[in-house]
C-alpha cells in the first residue's frame, strides 16, 4: 500500500504547469498534434485521464508519437472525437515522459476510466506485438 502514489503525492512530485481537464470536461478523447522532423504536424485522436490537475495520454513507447514527441516535446492538443474530428480549440504544450510509479498509477487510472473498452484494446495491441505502454503528461505553454 505504502507503494501506491496518491494524486496529492504526484500533484507534490510534478512541478509543472500542466493543462487542468476544465478545459476538457468529461473528455475521453483528444486529438494530440506532434511534428515530423520536417516540422509537418501529425495529429492523432488519444484517450485522457487527469489526476491532480494534470492531463495524460499513453501510448505504445515504439509508436510513431512517441518517437516524435522523444525528437521534439512541441505538441498541441484540443478536444476531439475518435475518428479525429476536432470538437474545440487548439492548446499548445509540450509532452514529457513519466516513469516508475507515477506511471504506474496513471496506467491504473486509465484502466479504471476506460474499463472493458481498455482492456478490449490492451488485449488487441497485446496480439500485435505492443505489450507496454508509455505515459505522457502534457504541459501547457504560458
Amino acid at each position: 500500500m505504502d507503494n501506491i502514489v496518491t494524486d496529492r503525492q504526484l500533484a507534490t512530485q510534478i512541478n509543472y504547469n500542466y493543462i487542468s481537464s476544465e478545459r476538457f470536461p468529461n473528455q475521453r478523447v483528444i486529438s494530440l498534434e506532434s511534428y515530423k522532423k520536417n516540422g509537418a504536424p501529425v495529429q492523432t485522436p488519444v484517450w485522457l485521464v487527469e489526476a491532480a490537475g494534470t492531463i495524460y495520454v499513453r501510448t505504445s513507447p515504439k509508436t510513431w508519437k512517441a518517437k516524435r514527441i522523444r525528437k521534439n516535446p512541441a505538441v498541441r492538443i484540443a478536444p476531439s472525437n475518435m475518428r479525429g474530428a476536432i470538437l474545440g480549440s487548439w492548446v499548445k504544450g509540450e509532452g514529457h515522459f513519466v516513469g516508475g510509479e507515477q506511471a504506474d498509477h496513471i496506467l491504473n487510472l486509465f484502466n479504471k476510466k476506460y474499463g472493458i473498452m481498455g482492456r478490449i484494446t490492451d488485449f488487441f495491441n497485446m496480439l500485435r506485438g505492443k505489450r507496454s505502454m508509455t505515459v505522457i503528461a502534457i504541459k501547457i505553454e504560458n
